[in-house]
């Protein structure tokens, strides 16, 4: 997958946060869950694109080190949803997969890129 690639999918994981969030059931708890989960799960592709204009290897190592972290953190919001019941699995698992996906790539990419 190619850097162009990886940022529209990742804009595309954006774009399907904000629907969910969106969706949510409105009560004190879905709202702090949900403004954690947009924070976290926007970022994830503003921090790549940031991490792609990065002049040398060690900046870029760092921004994707908080790729990782905010894909992580994603996935953790995304958990709570799905166990407080705030959410159906069936509308959370799709996202889940695909972050999980990100978090396996961007890893694999620091561990590369270490090597070199």
């Amino acid at each position: 997958m190619n850097e162009e690639q990886f940022k529209a999918r990742t804009r595309q994981l954006a774009l399907e946060i904000i629907s969910l969030v969106e969706s949510l059931p409105r009560s004190r708890t879905a709202d702090v869950i949900g403004r954690q989960l947009l924070r976290s799960g926007t970022s994830i592709g503003a921090n790549y694109r940031a991490a792609c204009r990065e002049k040398s290897k060690a900046d870029v190592i760092s921004k994707l080190a908080i790729v990782e972290e905010e894909a992580d953190e994603t996935i953790y919001w995304l958990d709570l949803l799905i166990e407080s019941k705030i959410a159906e699995p069936s509308r959370v698992d799709s996202l889940m997969k695909e972050t999980n996906e990100i978090v396996a790539m961007v890893v694999a990419s620091i561990r590369t890129l270490r090597g070199r």
